[in-house]
């Protein structure tokens, strides 16, 4: 079923659920197909931070 969701053989499936690294995107990708959505969040001893854009965190700080 995924595989028809994701426009996909299914050998694809099976070799993404073997995986034991992939990007987030790939996963994001997947999660929202079953209809969920991907959440990161980094846990602190202070805190946690929800990381909503990656892109935003590679660029400079300008000073």
């Amino acid at each position: 079923m995924l595989a028809d969701m994701l426009h996909v053989q299914q050998p694809s499936i099976a070799k993404m659920e073997k995986r034991t690294d992939m990007y987030l995107s790939t996963l994001r990708s997947h999660i929202e197909a079953m209809g969920g959505q991907l959440e990161v969040v980094a846990r602190f001893p202070d805190g946690a931070v929800r990381i909503n854009n990656f892109a935003e965190l590679a660029q400079p700080t300008v000073a």
